[in-house]
């Protein structure tokens, strides 16, 4: 029971570094809870295809390595180089920030725009792919027989950001678009997206 807990509460906090460095899908989310419009479809949407996204990288990386053991020493070296290579850009944004996240846009919208504009930008972002999932299901794969568990922490934490994102963006908004909290938080992403790529290389 504890190592269960103890997966889940890792995969819940790697997902968590990975969902909430600055973006185009956070500043989409961000805003419509600003101007609460579609909140619980946007949320939906996300935290659902996240979801669908980690199971897809624990079930095929973690399948890979079941069937070709010697796959996991190179899998690791290659997640490792990429974790690191995103804890380097999130520090990089710590000391040169991008700007504050800023909702733009109408004051209204409809729905269905709404829904539309939220699945393009998480399915059309390659950027996705790599971070939910090969660099989740790399980081699963790690753990073995409790490799879901992990990937459970994982899309929790998804769901727990952008419920919270969306949700809470009118207490939020005014000091998650200040440009000094999101340093705060790619200062956390880097910290920990750098020990999560040691981690990796050093145990392969």
């Amino acid at each position: 029971m504890n190592d269960a807990l103890t997966t889940a509460a890792a995969g819940f906090g790697t997902g968590l570094t990975l969902i909430v460095a600055i973006g185009a899908q956070n500043a989409f989310v961000l805003r419509q809870g600003i101007r609460r419009d579609a909140v619980l479809a946007v949320v939906g949407i996300c935290a659902l295809s996240d979801a669908l996204l980690i199971t897809l990288g624990v079930a095929g990386v973690g399948a890979v390595v079941v069937a070709w053991p010697g796959v996991l020493t190179a899998v690791a070296w290659i997640g490792g180089a990429f974790l690191l290579c995103y804890g380097v850009l999130a520090a990089r944004r710590v000391f040169r920030p991008a700007g504050a996240l800023v909702p733009e846009g109408d004051a209204t919208g409809s729905r269905r725009r709404a829904v539309l504009t939220c699945l393009a930008m998480t399915w059309l972002n390659p950027h996705v792919y790599l971070d939910t999932v090969f660099l989740l299901g790399t980081v699963a794969a790690d753990r073995g027989p409790l490799r879901w568990t992990f990937g459970l922490g994982a899309a929790l934490a998804s769901l727990c950001w952008f419920a919270a994102l969306g949700f809470g963006a009118r207490l939020l908004s005014r000091h998650l678009a200040k440009p000094t909290a999101w340093r705060i938080l790619d200062g956390l992403v880097a910290a920990t997206m750098i020990a999560l790529g040691v981690g990796l290389v050093a145990g392969s």
